[in-house]
């Protein structure tokens, strides 16, 4: 790694979690091309600058694409900002003539600067409206809970916040309609699971995050940019992942174990033959790596957080066919 990492400074709205073991991962050498395919504050791409690399910066979010442009200026030509999805940057750069990269990071999930801004809906900590949307677009969450029916919600809740009374949630929540505040939401659901006042860990946790990963689709996005990213790395490039969830985690762990040849069985979706058809695309990926007490103590939200990485191999990108099935495995 690069001495240049270190002397990156870091973000007073957004520490990036696991940044110098990212920048490990990356391996970077002066000049290379690197994408930072969830922008956010910065925090990765002003390490990449630091370690020498040209970035390519991307984000949904068009408040993080405007609050990127100093950066953009003070990088001296050495950073663009993309506004877009990540699970599109193959074709977001392929649009600016660009074919291959040398490395991509993903930081999955909702960034500290969101989480921090109370009219974004995203935090159950502060009153706001109930939005939740990462593009500002499309569907919000106060929308979506006010026409959905009890089952809809239950399963959502369910399968992306793991939580176990979701049930109970969902009734709640129904019950409660129509709900147009975070501070609505936050009070059902703690009524719902009899939380006492000041009790230690918020029971709205787990249904908040399961909300906004359903209302910004997030899952699916994830597995659509891990196939960009398959089709966008240069033989040699390096793929680093952080997700603080276990079903993001899960979709990562089984991609890079099925494209570097570890998954030779196939799964129950696919047929032995069609798996063993394909070249492994990515060397064999690292160990997983998780922050130490002391990133822990100094930001509480690396606490959930997990960093997977690979190295992408000469072998032609695998055809396209679906990673749903990494959702439910």
């Amino acid at each position: 790694m690069s001495d240049l990492s270190h002397q990156a400074p870091r973000d007073p709205r957004h520490d990036p979690v696991l940044r110098d073991e990212v920048i490990a991962a990356l391996a970077i050498a002066p000049g290379e091309r690197h994408v930072d395919a969830t922008f956010g504050a910065g925090g990765y791409t002003r390490a990449m600058l630091a370690a020498g690399a040209d970035v390519i910066a991307c984000d949904r979010d068009p408040d993080a694409i405007a609050d990127g442009q100093a950066l953009v200026e003070d990088a001296g030509g050495k950073l663009t900002l993309i506004h877009g999805r990540f699970g599109e940057i193959d074709r977001l750069l392929a649009e600016r003539g660009i074919d291959a990269v040398d490395g991509i990071t993903f930081d999955i999930g909702v960034s500290s600067m969101q989480l921090d801004q109370g009219e974004r809906g995203f935090s159950f900590q502060k009153d706001g409206p109930l939005d939740m949307r990462m593009a500002q677009d499309g569907e919000s969450a106060a929308e979506w809970l006010n026409r959905a029916d009890e089952t809809e919600i239950a399963d959502v809740l369910f399968h992306y916040g793991d939580e176990r009374q979701s049930r109970r949630v969902a009734r709640a929540i129904v019950a409660a309609r129509p709900l147009s505040r975070t501070g609505e939401l936050a009070t059902v659901i703690r009524k719902a699971l009899r939380h006492p006042p000041g009790a230690p860990k918020d029971p709205s946790t787990k249904s908040f995050q399961a909300i906004r990963i359903h209302i910004n689709s997030e899952l699916d996005e994830l597995v659509a940019g891990l196939a960009a990213a398959e089709r966008l790395l240069r033989p040699g490039g390096r793929l680093a992942v952080v997700s603080f969830h276990s079903t993001e985690d899960r979709i990562v762990k089984n991609f890079l174990r099925e494209r570097s040849g570890g998954d030779a069985g196939g799964s129950r979706h696919r047929p032995a033959a069609a798996a063993a058809a394909d070249a492994p695309s990515f060397q064999t990926p690292a160990r997983k790596v998780r922050p130490g007490k002391a990133e822990e103590a100094r930001n509480p939200r690396a606490r959930s957080a997990t960093l997977r990485s690979a190295v992408r191999t000469a072998a032609p990108a695998w055809p396209d066919h679906s990673m749903k099935e990494a959702i439910s495995c």
